[in-house]
């Protein structure tokens, strides 16, 4: 499986080529249960595309497709648009786990945000770049993926927040993509 190559049209909407290329090694480098499983293990929050076998890439194609079309707008493109996009892509890449398990993982924003680190890690080392080629990017990036869950940021088994609710623009506007596209009575075609 071209992992890549299946996140084509969403990784061609970073501009910057330097962190296109970052996210799609980082796309290479998901899990593969990210491109077979459903977005919900339930079956109960999401619609009838985000189900079943790629359902959670699905997702995240129509997460990241209604991003770039509500950040090109006027009154939004003050925002990082590539590093919404970026988030969007990576936000539920361990959706059930680093080593995976029957169902989401409640802490996945967490885990998204760790691999992000350790994959900036890994492409400094392998492209031969310096520790700061990315500026201040990558700490952005980790917290936009921790903080996309918004309100749903509690452990029920633990009774307590585990998770950052989104207080910036920018997490507010994640999560806002992520909640509509969650939306069971809308429909969002992706390729």
């Amino acid at each position: 499986m071209d992992k890549i190559e299946i996140f084509r049209n969403e990784l061609d909407m970073i501009q910057n080529e330097l962190m296109r290329d970052f996210i799609g090694y980082c796309v290479d480098h998901l899990p593969d249960y990210f491109f077979e499983i459903p977005a919900s293990s339930s079956g109960k929050f999401h619609p009838p595309y985000a189900l079943g076998h790629g359902g959670l890439m699905r997702h995240t194609k129509a997460a990241v497709k209604i991003a770039y079309d509500l950040v090109r707008l006027e009154q939004n493109q003050h925002l990082d648009s590539d590093l919404i996009i970026a988030a969007l892509i990576l936000h539920d890449g361990i959706k059930r786990g680093p080593e995976e398990q029957d169902y989401t993982i409640t802490k996945h924003p967490i885990y998204a945000a760790e691999f992000v680190g350790q994959m900036a890690y890994e492409y400094r080392v392998v492209r031969n770049l310096e520790v700061g080629c990315f500026g201040d990017k990558i700490e952005t990036l980790q917290r936009l993926i921790r903080s996309h869950m918004g309100q749903w940021n509690i452990d029920y088994r633990l009774g307590k927040a585990v998770l950052p609710k989104p207080q910036e623009e920018d997490e507010k506007f994640v999560h806002m993509c992520d909640y509509i596209v969650s939306r069971s009575y809308l429909i969002c075609e992706v390729e």
